[in-house]
């Protein structure tokens, strides 16, 4: 299975750039087809072999990743796997992408693979970067229902079949729209602790758009793919786990302003899941209202 990797940059990372490019170029088997696309900003220098594309403006994560995608041709068709890997991250071990392509040539109806990321100072994972709710143990691998979405790997017949990234998410929540998609088509999502992206352990809360965007594309991800009784019992659900974190006042005041933002603008096309798959994310773990 041939492999591509994906990776969005906003050029102030060249070092890092530069290392995890590095380690996709170490990675046992065939050759794996980079593509660095510049969100806004001009590429740093890579290697010979690299492709980039500059795009006049930040689209956005999911934007610049769906650029990425398209370099491989219509929904990543020039590849069987994609892998979409954060800037200032590395793979630790030089074997990740043959485990990708044994896992998705072992399993047809394996769509997603969610990777570990470990601090490469403490080798810690975070509970909030293992993709179930029991999250105490990063080390066991796992059916999951959504997948990192800067540490992953993707069969790219998932996106000629149920789309590419939602565009208009700009940042936060875009993997679990996608998951869920997938899982609705039949797809499933694995996490996979033995394939590892070192990178720095951070808080999402850095970003300033970060209160606004959760809670906006929170109500967006339920409009577009929940069943209606669903999406009231969803959203109150998060309401109340946001109120119970208190937050400070500036956060929950930006957190508010998006969750309406998230009711009063357009959402995208809405494609309800349907009960089946509900069922199914109830029975890996997970149902769609936490």
């Amino acid at each position: 299975m041939k492999v591509g990797a994906v990776i969005i940059t906003m050029g102030n990372r060249p070092d890092e750039l530069r290392a995890l490019l590095d380690s996709l170029a170490k990675q046992d088997g065939d050759l794996v087809e980079v593509v660095v696309v510049g969100n806004g900003s001009p590429v740093p220098d890579v290697p010979e072999g690299v492709r980039t594309v500059e795009l006049p403006e930040n689209l956005g994560i999911p934007g610049g990743r769906n650029v990425g995608i398209e370099a491989f041709g219509p929904s990543g068709r020039d590849v069987d796997i994609l892998m979409f890997l954060d800037d200032d991250g590395l793979l630790a071990g030089h074997d990740t992408a043959e485990l990708c392509r044994k896992a998705f040539e072992a399993d047809p109806r394996l769509g997603i693979i969610s990777f570990r990321i470990a601090d490469p100072d403490t080798g810690v994972t975070q509970r909030r970067h293992v993709p179930r709710l029991r999250a105490a143990d990063p080390m066991r691998s796992s059916r999951v229902t959504t997948f990192l979405g800067g540490a992953n790997a993707v069969r790219t017949q998932v996106f000629a079949e149920v789309g590419g990234l939602p565009d208009a998410f700009f940042y936060a929540h875009e993997e679990t729209d996608l998951a869920w998609r997938a899982l609705d088509a039949g797809w499933m999502i694995d996490y996979r602790s033995d394939m590892v992206l070192f990178h720095p352990t951070t808080a999402p809360s850095r970003h300033a758009v970060y209160h606004r965007m959760v809670a906006r594309n929170r109500v967006w991800l339920a409009r577009r793919n929940l069943p209606a009784l669903l999406v009231p019992v969803y959203l109150g659900v998060w309401l109340l786990l946001t109120l119970v974190r208190r937050p400070s006042r500036p956060a929950l005041r930006a957190w508010f302003g998006g969750f309406r933002e998230g009711w009063t603008t357009p959402c995208g096309p809405r494609r309800p899941m349907k009960w089946r798959t509900v069922w199914r994310l109830t029975r890996l773990g997970r149902p769609p209202v936490i």
